[in-house]
């Protein structure tokens, strides 16, 4: 029995040698995500980076999570989820497993950071993370040159200057399309130009649209109150004016926001400006006793208001109103250049709106915002005068303005998108409502007339080449209707690659295409482990609208309604003799519909700075112009075909445009603290349009109209840019280098009968001229004094600050003429302005 246990000792002992004992599994780690309410949280995304290294687990049916097989070390969680605070979690493993984690989600209450540092700027391979996109947050705002903090102007300059737009620049405003930002600058928190280039939820292109980012609630009360001063007195002369234009303007404005009472629930947000300026414009005209040069001054008065009510309501919803008010007035409107004083108008803009804003979470991978703008303004203009109006090509415009008009609009907003997320998808969709408005029309233009000579011995002999006048019932009223609905997929395919592909449809009443289809894709790839380069290309459709104004052109000018005469050739203007204008839509005239197309490299250049080159390509059809299909025919250029009528306005979306442009852009930190933002882009765009409202100089060979578009600039670099070096050294930096746009060279004189001075020489193509470039650099010194310095954290503090815009003083030219009979020919009549010194002074708790 004893040699039977020894041989079985022996035998154990031998077959353990040949069996090398394991090491323990690496742990694992493992966790949960749940919502509010405790219920588990499926198909959501859970990242954890760390040790070079990162990995990707979706949760289960149970909210449940795992990464296996860790190397000890630390390491972070990331969870983020539409509609919820992110999530990023810091754990630490070790040799044994970590007990299970619970992720529990908390609903994005209204609460904005009141400090925005200059943080990690990383490029990352999503569709919304682009690194050409502009983005200019809080801090950047206050402590860079802005003339009257007048952001939206100033940031304008990174948009797409050489397309065509119909109906100008878009504003959305915390998700919302709105014609301004509601708000004042200081309660601005971000703007945003060309994020996530892309998207399907609006429908611009991302190089006409301009994103603003409002401030919401903290749990205790901030403010905000702005001071700005100016007066000629620190300015330099206008190069074209006789004498220092005597300008001055004040502005007071600021902003409010915290709880109501003391509850965690409920805060408000309340903004206003009172702007007053007394501003000069400068005349550079020609008339028949010589040159006529004089200061006329443009005074106008801007108040603003804005009230927001945010609220809490429970975990899975908040809410929020919002009333905005804006009262604007101004007097010679219209006058400077060559356009004196008697032809100015004086105007009013009276506007209100509400605002109301409802999120909800319907669970934790669904997420319902919706907004809806209620809102109506009302805008007359007056004449200065009530006598003809006069113009003599790129000499002087005299008389009155014949400008009274009525402008009168209800309009709403509405947007309801939904986000949805399941595991690696993010996706988006909803519909929009732009513009659904009532607008109207009191048209008393041309009632006296306008009348157009060719040259000052032209209008010395009272020889016009063309009349304008009007006659009839003023008064149209019509309903705007614009619609459009979306549907995107954002696929984070792995963690280095991402696709986001969508498509939308937009619709808009008097137009009768329907097939207004616009799909959209993007894609952004990052390869290598270190994910330091993203590379990024994407393709997508845009549709335009057309705006108010040709609408109201063909409602009103049927040739019942108001009667417009165009009067040429010199004849006597006597409406009876002639038959009235008609304006129509073309057959088949549809909305502007372009493509822009992209690719380019973004690469992580340090911890805080990136870099990235792009190609960007436009082409676009459908572009609307105007053509006289009943112009007087060739050789003689006197009789109309059709007698019964005047002129024949065809709106036709039968345009085209072309660009191509190099963009290069480098953001973040250039050095100890210097930071800020350059981009350079050497482009070209043609078209044959200049708008809804352009005409070809013969409008029976539109095609040959193909030329440099009017605001087309082959170089432009723009930097801004900021520098704590010191506590009395603190500047800020804006620098614009722009080559010069192009000018249309005409002979002045309307050979075609046409009744318009379009004509150009032989062998001259439209936009031939080319004006000088500008240099534009704009500087700001300013010193913070904390009140309280032995707070953590800002506390109360006063900044003083001066700004010199144009600090060089250099002339920059503009508005060249063009016609070859005016006395200005190949010279321009009016510069951007001189040096300009504002004081500015701040206060903030």
């Amino acid at each position: 029995m004893l040699h039977l246990l020894c041989l079985l000792i022996l035998t154990a002992g031998g077959v353990m040698a040949q069996t090398p004992l394991r090491p323990p599994a690496p742990p694992a780690l493992t966790g949960a995500l749940v919502d509010p309410s405790d219920a588990p949280v499926p198909s959501i995304r859970i990242v954890l980076t760390g040790g070079g290294q990162s990995r990707e687990a979706t949760t289960s049916q149970t909210g449940e999570f795992r990464f296996d097989n860790l190397p000890a070390g630390s390491y972070e969680l990331l969870c983020e989820v539409p509609g919820f605070d992110r999530i990023a979690q810091r754990v630490r493993t070790g040799s044994r497993s970590t007990r299970p984690l619970r992720l529990r989600l908390t609903i994005a209450d209204l609460r904005e950071e009141l400090s925005v540092s200059a943080g990690e700027r990383a490029v990352a391979p999503q569709a919304d993370r682009n690194a050409d996109a502009i983005s200019v947050e809080r801090t950047m705002l206050d402590n860079l040159p802005f003339l009257d903090n007048n952001y939206l102007s100033a940031l304008g300059r990174f948009l797409d200057p050489g397309t065509p737009g119909g109906s100008g620049t878009t504003i959305v405003v915390d998700g919302m399309e709105m014609r301004s930002a509601g708000v004042t600058a200081s309660a601005i928190q971000e703007i945003r130009i060309n994020n996530n280039p892309y998207t399907v939820e609006y429908p611009r292109w991302s190089r006409r649209r301009i994103e603003i980012i409002t401030k919401s609630s903290a749990d205790a009360y901030h403010g905000t109150v702005n001071f700005l001063f100016r007066d000629y007195r620190l300015n330099a002369r206008d190069a074209l004016a006789a004498a220092r234009p005597r300008e001055q303007r004040r502005i007071l404005e600021g902003s409010l926001f915290g709880p109501v009472a003391n509850s965690k629930k409920t805060s408000f947000l309340f903004s206003a400006a009172r702007e007053e300026e007394d501003l000069v414009a400068v005349v550079f005209a020609q008339g028949l006793q010589g040159p006529i040069r004089a200061n006329v001054p443009t005074p106008q008065v801007n108040t603003v208001a804005s009230l927001r009510i945010s609220q809490q309501l429970n975990d899975q919803q908040a809410v929020f109103w919002q009333y905005n008010f804006q009262d604007r007035w101004q007097n010679n409107i219209g006058a400077g250049g060559t356009t004196l004083a008697e032809a100015g108008a004086h105007t009013r803009f009276r506007e209100d709106e509400a605002v109301f804003n409802h999120r909800a979470i319907i669970n934790a991978n669904l997420l319902s915002q919706f907004r809806i703008l209620i809102g109506r303004y009302w805008a007359p203009t007056r004449s200065n005068l009530g006598a003809a109006r006069v113009v003599v090509s790129d000499a002087f415009t005299g008389g009155g303005a014949q400008a009274d008009r009525l402008s009168t609009e209800f309009h709403t907003s509405i947007t309801w998108l939904l986000t949805h997320t399941i595991g690696k998808h993010t996706l988006k969709y909803g519909i929009n409502v732009p513009d659904w408005s009532r607008r109207g029309l009191s048209d008393r233009t041309n009632q006296i007339g306008t009348f157009s000579f060719a040259s000052l011995p032209a209008f010395a002999e009272n020889r016009p080449f063309a009349a304008v006048l009007q006659r009839g019932d003023p008064r149209t009223v019509f309903i705007e209707k614009n619609v459009g609905g979306f549907f995107q997929d954002e696929w984070q395919l792995r963690p280095g690659l991402s696709i986001a592909g969508g498509v939308r449809y937009d619709w808009q009443n008097t137009f009768g295409d329907l097939n207004n289809f616009a799909p959209r894709l993007a894609v952004a790839w990052a390869p290598g482990k270190s994910r330091k380069t993203v590379i990024r290309t994407g393709a997508g459709f845009f549709f335009d609208r057309s705006g108010p104004g040709p609408v109201f052109d063909i409602l009103r000018y049927d040739g019942m309604r108001l009667r417009r005469y165009v009067i040429s050739g010199g004849a006597a203007p006597d409406p009876s003799a002639i038959p009235s204008s008609i304006h129509r839509l073309a057959a088949g005239a549809g909305l502007p519909n372009m493509m822009q197309f992209s690719l380019g490299v973004e690469h992580q250049l340090a911890k805080k700075t990136t870099l990235s080159v792009n190609y960007i390509g436009t082409r676009a059809v459908q572009q609307f112009r105007s053509r006289d299909a009943n112009a007087p025919l060739p050789p003689a250029f006197e009789v109309r075909p059709d007698t019964r009528v005047n002129v024949l306005r065809h709106i036709e979306s039968a345009g085209r445009v072309a660009g191509n442009a190099l963009e290069i852009t480098v953001r973040g930190e250039f050095a100890p603290r210097v930071s800020g933002m350059a981009q350079y882009v050497f482009g070209k765009t043609m078209a044959d349009t200049g708008g809804v409202n352009w005409y070809p100089a013969n409008s029976y060979a539109p095609s040959g109209e193909w030329g440099r578009t009017d605001t087309d600039r082959r170089h432009q670099f723009n930097f801004l840019g900021t520098a704590t070096l010191h506590r009395w050294a603190n500047f800020g930096l804006s620098v614009s280098l722009l080559s010069g746009v192009p000018y249309n060279i005409t002979t002045g004189r309307d050979e075609n009968g046409d009744g318009m001075a379009l004509d150009r020489p032989p062998g001259v193509t439209r936009n031939t001229g080319l004006g000088p470039g500008a240099a534009i650099v704009d500087l700001r010194w300013y010193r913070d004094f904390r009140l309280r310095p032995d707070r953590k954290d800002r506390g109360p503090a006063i900044t003083i600050s001066l700004d010199a815009f144009n600090v060089l003083n250099r002339v920059n030219y503009q508005n060249f003429a063009g016609a070859l009979t005016s006395p200005f020919f190949g010279r321009a009549v009016a510069t951007l302005p001189p040096r300009r010194v504002q004081i500015g002074g701040r206060f903030e708790f």
